[in-house]
């Protein structure tokens, strides 16, 4: 007894349901002929994307996907498929996987546990399963669960209570750092409970906030790892199940590392970012490159995702930049081969100043007039943006966000935020991971201080604590959700750690209104984050 089984880590979009349905016909097919597969499976709502959100909502989502669905029975060979899909019947609503098999749909399974945190929110759609679902293939019993079903005993116990020999896992599993040894304990763990392989399968795609790494694995029946794709690599994974002494298991495979986490990291943003791209028809990405870390880190990303061709940099000097800013920004405009030009917003910036005098008079100069700077660089760039069809990469990280530390209509215009959830910490791990592939980012622009350049001999530092101190405070509270009296226990100045709580909380109006980026860590801002702009909660 033996089965071949190809797993396609697909990369839908999201409600693009005919489309979908083309690539999984192709697939299908390529199994069959170039792979000789006996089983090809799908990831979860692979038909539709995930998440499809309030998509879920409408009637006509669910008449596409039936009618699609016909479609893929029609067009494949005799093979049998697993396919995740959503399907309605009457008034419940299910996170589905059907079975095709003879061209035929012969069995369905309903997710049992529905996700509701963090990013997850499957109760407000779906009803819950609370049947197994057991194939047989080639005399081979398989049980099918989808994604959080993996994480709870119940389900996979249900499918090998009714003669599962093995469970297939059909995930579509948002990445954060770390997440895969967290995959592979909980699979080992079940596997250890129930005694049978356990092969699982994940999406491979970006979709707005969200990234979906791949890295499907196989764990054997003595609870080890026996087969692991590289994560972000969307070639199938081919693996065989069959009998050894009378018993269903899956023997050595190819297992490749993935435990680099800057790395990781590096290509979940790459592929966040160049699934944004494409799949909103944006020809290419304009940045205002500065001379900074950040705009550096943001063009690099942007180059290996989208291609040199694809990418424009704008570097906007004013009275306060300084002559490395220039060079250093010009010098990897060059080193990338990116499209480059200089616009100084000085005569606009003054323009503005004369223009709001009779507004200011008798008020002193402050941070009114470094934001006004910045918002001039803003309507330069999205003026660019908009002629040229271009999206607009805004550079802010994760520490910036977090304390307000950017400008409404400024340095926040734009239409995706790459590095919005990466702490300034790993801001520069990130940069010099991408200088061991290949140097691009000047080692300057990773060495000095770094400032806004909006005044004077200004760096971030004047008004904040170190990154170290900062982003330390930030982790335990955004991340951990610890009190400020926790925080300040770990030995953080508490004047400090008021100031940071308190400067979180006051500029979730400004986050509210930033573009969306790509989540990374384990608690980003938007959908992963939400809180009350209006809140009286916060003691400082």
């Amino acid at each position: 007894m033996s089965c071949k089984i190809a797993l396609i880590q697909m990369n839908p979009k999201v409600g693009d349901i005919e489309a979908n349905a083309d690539s999984i016909i192709k697939s299908v097919n390529d199994a069959k002929k170039n792979h000789k597969a006996d089983l090809v499976v799908f990831p979860e709502l692979s038909l539709v994307g995930y998440p499809p959100d309030d998509l879920l909502l409408r009637n006509e989502l669910f008449d596409r996907v039936e009618l699609a669905l016909q479609s893929i029975c029609h067009s494949i060979p005799d093979i049998n498929v697993i396919l995740g899909l959503p399907r309605k019947l009457g008034q419940q609503k299910y996170n589905a996987a059907v079975v095709i098999k003879n061209q035929k749909v012969v069995a369905w399974y309903y997710k049992h546990c529905l996700p509701n945190y963090r990013v997850f929110d499957e109760k407000r759609y779906f009803d819950s399963g609370s049947s197994p679902c057991v194939i047989n293939i080639n005399s081979v019993a398989i049980g099918i669960t989808i994604c959080e079903d993996i994480w709870n005993p119940e389900p996979a116990k249900l499918s090998v209570d009714a003669g599962a020999e093995v469970i297939i896992n059909i995930n579509a599993s948002p990445f954060r750092i770390a997440k895969q040894r967290q995959r592979w304990s909980t699979v080992c763990q079940r596997v250890s409970e129930l005694g049978v392989p356990v092969i699982y399968l994940n999406m491979l795609a970006g979709q707005d906030e969200l990234v979906f790494d791949g890295g499907s694995f196989v764990v054997n029946r003595s609870a080890e790892l026996v087969h692991q794709t590289a994560l972000f690599d969307d070639a199938p994974l081919l693996i065989k199940v069959e009998s050894q002494q009378g018993k269903i298991d899956v023997f050595e495979g190819q297992i490749i590392q993935c435990k680099n986490d800057i790395k990781n990291a590096y290509n979940a943003i790459v592929l966040g970012l160049r699934d944004y791209v494409n799949k909103n028809g944006f020809s290419g990405a304009i940045i205002g490159l500065s001379g900074g870390i950040d705009s550096a880190l943001t063009l690099a990303l942007a180059v290996d995702a989208l291609g040199a061709d694809r990418v424009e940099v704008v570097m906007m000097p004013s009275r306060y930049t300084a002559q490395m800013s220039l060079d250093d920004a010009r010098k990897q405009a060059e080193t990338m081969s990116v499209s480059y030009s200089e616009i100084s917003i000085e005569p606009v910036f003054k323009s503005f100043v004369d223009l709001l005098k009779p507004e200011f008079k008798g008020l002193e100069v402050d941070v009114t007039e470094e934001n006004i700077q910045a918002r001039c660089r803003g309507v330069i760039l999205m003026a660019i943006s908009n002629k040229k069809r271009k999206i607009l990469l805004t550079t802010g990280n994760k520490s910036e966000m977090a304390v307000g530390y950017a400008t409404l209509y400024g340095d926040m215009a734009g239409g995706f935020a790459p590095i919005k959830d990466v702490p300034k910490t790993m801001v520069y791990d990130l940069a010099k991971y991408r200088n061991k592939v290949s140097s691009v980012i000047p080692e300057r622009v990773i060495t000095r201080a770094p400032s806004a350049e909006l005044a004077p001999d200004q760096i971030d530092q004047d008004s904040l604590p170190s990154y170290e101190i900062l982003d330390k405070i930030l982790e335990g509270y955004i991340e951990q959700d610890l009190s400020i009296e926790k925080i300040i226990e770990q030995g953080f100045d508490v004047d400090t750690v008021k100031k940071i709580a308190r400067l979180v909380d006051i500029n979730e109006y400004k986050r509210r209104q930033s573009p969306p980026g790509v989540r990374i860590t384990t608690k980003a801002f938007g959908r992963d984050r939400r809180y009350p702009i209006t809140s009286g909660f916060g003691r400082y």
